[in-house]
């Protein structure tokens, strides 16, 4: 299962993504479709601008994190993954939090652990460290549509939407971004992009029961 971020084993402006995630933290269900990472890629090399940093890093610059608390972080952040997939979560999350600490702008690791709040029904810390790591890597996708569905969850639509909006523009051949887009659109009650979106998800994956029901739902 690849990862969906780059190690930062170089400066952030010259970044290779690589493919060693292994997290297994997918229950994560709303409105009947969980959130798939088994589409992740790594993509091209691109110049990465520093977020703002999530709550446990508000005040560390990137120029305080040492090459060892980077490379002791990856190592952190490989154990934890590998924790997750035995089914160990709260250790995980510990991993996690020992990577984050040693390096706030691990994406794998805030990702990682986001996904392990979301599943643990934590939104607010989930919607945290999605954000970092959509911070670090725009326009990727994985994070956000982890943000969205937390965010769906919390009763936050419109937010979702524009979340899933933004998706749908980097990845248009992503179901899942579909799927989850008809889903917040129909619950602000826009029934046109709502069919579209399901239309886009079941064009895309014809199985997608989710986006089916969706579709017949909204008449489209």
């Amino acid at each position: 299962m690849a990862s969906p971020f780059p190690e930062r084993g170089m400066p952030r402006r010259c970044q290779i993504w690589q493919r060693p995630f292994a997290l297994v933290v997918v229950g994560i269900a709303l409105c009947g479709c969980s959130f798939d990472l088994g589409s992740l890629m790594p993509e091209k090399e691109k110049s990465q601008e520093a977020p703002k940093a999530a709550a446990t890093a508000a005040t560390t610059t990137e120029s305080a994190v040492s090459p060892g608390n980077v490379s002791e972080a990856q190592a952190h952040t490989a154990k934890a993954q590998s924790l997750a997939k035995s089914g160990e979560i709260a250790a995980a999350l510990d991993e996690f939090n020992r990577a984050i600490g040693l390096d706030p702008y691990n994406a794998q690791a805030l990702y990682g652990r986001a996904l392990i709040y979301q599943g643990k029904n934590q939104h607010d810390f989930a919607i945290a460290d999605f954000s970092a790591a959509s911070g670090l890597n725009p326009q990727k996708v994985e994070p956000l549509l982890g943000r969205a569905t937390s965010y769906l969850a919390l009763g936050k639509a419109k937010e979702a939407a524009a979340d899933l909006d933004e998706a749908s523009e980097a990845d248009p051949h992503n179901a899942q971004v579909w799927t989850t887009r008809g889903q917040a659109y129909e619950r602000l009650g826009d029934r046109a992009k709502a069919a579209a979106s399901y239309t886009k998800a079941v064009a895309l994956r014809p199985r997608d029961d989710a986006a089916r029901s969706g579709l017949a739902r909204v008449g489209g």
